[in-house]
């Protein structure tokens, strides 16, 4: 436990030496909090309908001014991040972990399975990613849940084939064949030995991968096809803001400068947690 909480202490203090990876933390850290107490920091009710308040301006009273129906737009962006991240997390790291666990067995692994396993993962990877969201999201509905199983269904191989490529290139390495000469089971090799050094690969690319996953969700919800109204999402503001932007731009800046300062916050972020991960790169620092 001590171990790995240092390495957590080295890989956070090696980013933050970074000025781009600690701009990264910043951004990242924000939208995270935001989200985590949105109920405490937006100062209205994001749903709650004001006719008499609608289409204002900037002001004390509401930052970014207010929509069609008096919603307040700012407490509307702050919900919006915790519906991108409740989409983005679970379909990232969900993704992780099975490509992950499958990309390993497919590496270490008798022939026929990797074959397989590669057969299932260029059957998946062989749909655009966007036109099968629309296809299973037009078919069984739009919800919150669909939007995270499409993503974490198209995105599994991806890290997959990642963690078979890196099982391969371990799997004969003089550490593993000690264990193996031990005795020691398949599922000790690859948790014990494999996972510690697949990993932090797979990490910095799950942090590339959650803006385009929040991308997604914005343009699912744009097409409306993404989360029902009136739930708050930077996709349905852009759609607000598309429709009224001759009379407000102020919806339009609400719904697309979230998206832009999270994908700048996590690419940071997923750079420098590269540099740090990588041994090679870390020597050269």
């Amino acid at each position: 436990m001590e171990k790995s909480q240092s390495e957590i202490r080295i890989i956070i203090v090696g980013i933050a030496k970074n000025p781009l990876g600690f701009m990264g933390l910043v951004i990242v850290g924000a939208i995270v909090f935001s989200a985590i107490f949105a109920a405490w920091i937006v100062p209205y009710d994001p749903i709650e309908m004001n006719i008499r308040d609608r289409m204002q301006g900037p002001s004390w009273s509401h930052l970014l001014g207010t929509d069609q129906l008096g919603r307040d737009t700012f407490s509307r962006v702050i919900t919006g991040g915790q519906v991108a991240l409740k989409v983005a997390l679970p379909a990232v790291f969900g993704a992780m972990a099975i490509g992950l666990t499958l990309g390993m067995v497919a590496g270490y692994g008798p022939k026929w399975l990797d074959n397989f396993l590669m057969l299932l993962f260029d059957t998946i990877r062989s749909f655009p990613t966007v036109m099968f969201a629309l296809a299973v999201v037009a078919l069984v509905g739009p919800s919150l849940q669909t939007v995270v199983l499409v993503v974490m269904a198209t995105s599994i191989p991806t890290y997959g084939r990642v963690a078979r490529t890196q099982t391969l290139t371990l799997r004969n390495s003089e550490f593993i064949l000690a264990e193996r000469s031990m005795g020691a089971s398949m599922a000790r090799i690859l948790g014990v030995h494999m996972l510690p050094n697949i990993i932090g690969v797979l990490a910095v690319l799950a942090a590339m991968d959650i803006p385009t996953v929040i991308a997604l969700e914005a343009g699912l919800s744009f097409l409306g096809l993404g989360v029902k109204p009136p739930t708050p999402s930077w996709g349905a503001l852009l759609k607000d803001g598309y429709a009224l932007v001759r009379q407000t731009p102020w919806l339009v800046i609400g719904g697309g400068l979230p998206i832009i300062v999270a994908t700048l916050g996590f690419t940071f972020l997923g750079e420098s947690l590269r540099d740090v991960v990588d041994p090679k790169l870390r020597k050269n620092q």
